[in-house]
């Protein structure tokens, strides 16, 4: 039975981020695997000042909350500052890229939906 979980955010492993990034990091701070998360899952991204996600696409959406740094957020042709305290909701099937503008690092939660709502 899942006990629920508090931790800090610096205690979860960050991973290097895969094709298309530069500069970039994952953590998977609240996932299905670990947590037993059913419905959704809590991410921390972490860009270094110049560093970029990959200019991707997918089938689900995911919500955005900005802790630290500056940056953008490319939507579709758009693109749209980032600081602190803001929100952004990227649609399903909207072609996005975030990249760090600061000179420190810029630093995300992402939320996603479960494996199981993926498709």
């Amino acid at each position: 039975m899942n006990q629920g979980k508090v931790i800090h955010y610096s205690q979860v492993e960050a991973e290097v981020a895969g094709d298309g990034a530069a500069g970039a990091s994952i953590r998977w701070l609240i996932d299905e695997e670990h947590d037993g998360a059913r419905i959704f899952v809590m991410r921390m991204i972490e860009l270094e000042p110049g560093g970029y996600s990959p200019h991707h696409t997918h089938p689900y959406e995911h919500q955005n909350f900005v802790v630290d740094g500056h940056g953008e957020l490319r939507l579709g042709e758009e693109i749209r500052p980032l600081g602190p305290g803001d929100v952004a909701l990227v649609p399903a099937g909207l072609r996005h890229q975030y990249r760090n503008t600061g000179s420190t690092t810029l630093r995300f939660l992402c939320f996603i939906p479960a494996e199981k709502f993926r498709s």
